[in-house]
């Protein structure tokens, strides 16, 4: 027990001892520390912004019948691809079949009237010129003979009628395209009232994808439009790509065709329509995407939101001035780009910024200044949802 303690009390002399030691060297002194920095640069950049959009067929067609009956034949089936011409639907026929009969019936009795009249008006006429009889019987016998001819007009007008009204009883597409769903079945009684139709048929060799921008976004964009005239500007616009549901880019660009002239007072936005090919018919009417927008900026200002902080809501960055001393400076954002910055007012193109560890600095220290060998493009692209 004894030598426990005397083993212990030698440990901590000798741990005092030390520790004067090291106390009495002097310590050394602590230079600049370093810090990455780089130059401002003025760079032209295009922005990509999306807006969500919604798809629709060149053509969204609705099949609806003509005339009332019952379907007969369905001779497709919902998604099937179908040519201008082909037949979709047969209606029952029997009513229309007789009024086609009856309707032919009266044109040969119209007929038959306009021979018997101008028998009469041939036998007359003789007569009248001999003066046998009266001129006044010989008028009404034209008379029956044009009031029977206008019967015949309008026998035949009846018929025609009929007899389209028949033809109405196969349904046709009126365009190549894909056929929507079918709420009916073979049996069912449809009509010109009913509230649904038949089926639909989209024609998406071509589709539509309509979006909208809201009143600032439209300003922004109508600045960068060029030209004298609607159309002029249109014309200029850049292709834009579409964004599908899944993620992945449409394989094909399309072109703004039309800007709507007038704001929606309930919205506050501007409706746009951009036309994409649609060869192999990817695309369906009713899906949704994105529309991605590209518009340029030259000579834009561009910072890493890590060389920036932040102080009572103002952004700030350090400049490295004289004797490698740094000094805080504010600056004005415009657009905030992912993990960048785009700068409006503030710096000026040759000012040297730090570029990193802005947590370890403070106003007036000296820094080590470290410069990168990487340089961005002249030119760059940002997305911004």
């Amino acid at each position: 027990m004894k030598r426990n303690y005397i083993l212990a009390s030698m440990a901590i002399i000798l741990l005092g001892l030390s520790s004067c030691k090291d106390s009495s060297q002097p310590q050394m002194a602590r230079g600049p520390m370093p810090f990455p920095v780089q130059s401002v640069k003025k760079e032209n950049i295009t922005i990509y912004t999306e807006y969500a959009a919604n798809i629709e067929g060149e053509q969204n067609i609705e099949i609806r019948p003509k005339v009332d009956g019952f379907i007969e034949k369905i001779y497709i089936d919902e998604g099937s691809q179908v040519k201008e011409g082909q037949i979709l639907f047969k209606l029952s026929a029997k009513t229309l079949n007789q009024q086609v009969k009856a309707a032919e019936a009266n044109v040969e009795v119209a007929k038959a009237q306009v021979v018997s009249a101008q028998v009469d008006v041939n036998k007359i006429k003789p007569l009248v010129e001999k003066n046998i009889i009266s001129a006044v019987q010989l008028e009404t016998s034209e008379s029956n003979l044009n009031a029977a001819k206008a019967q015949l007009i309008a026998a035949r007008a009846d018929y025609m009628n009929a007899k389209e009204n028949l033809d109405y009883t196969i349904i046709k597409s009126p365009v190549d395209g894909i056929v929507g769903s079918i709420p009916y079945r073979i049996g069912s009684l449809v009509g010109r009232t009913e509230s649904q139709p038949l089926t639909t048929v989209s024609n998406i060799s071509n589709v539509y994808a309509y979006f909208s921008l809201n009143e600032k976004q439209l300003l922004q964009f109508n600045r960068q439009l060029n030209g004298n005239s609607v159309k002029d500007m249109i014309k200029a616009l850049p292709e834009v790509e579409l964004i599908l549901a899944d993620g992945s880019i449409y394989n094909q660009k399309g072109k703004i065709e039309t800007i709507n002239g007038m704001v929606n007072p309930r919205t506050g936005s501007v409706s746009y329509r951009a036309i994409f090919s649609n060869p192999d018919n990817l695309l369906r009417s009713g899906i949704s995407g994105k529309i991605k927008l590209p518009s340029n900026i030259d000579q834009a200002i561009i910072l890493p939101q890590k060389s920036t902080f932040e102080l009572q809501g103002k952004h700030f960055v350090y400049l490295l001035g004289n004797e490698n001393k740094i000094e805080s400076k504010e600056v004005f954002v415009s657009e905030t780009l992912g993990n960048d910055f785009i700068i409006e007012e503030g710096l000026t193109e040759g000012q040297v910024f730090v570029a990193g560890g802005l947590i370890k600095l403070r106003e007036g220290m000296q820094i080590l200044p470290q410069t990168g060998s990487s340089t961005q493009p002249d030119n760059r692209a940002f997305s911004k949802k």
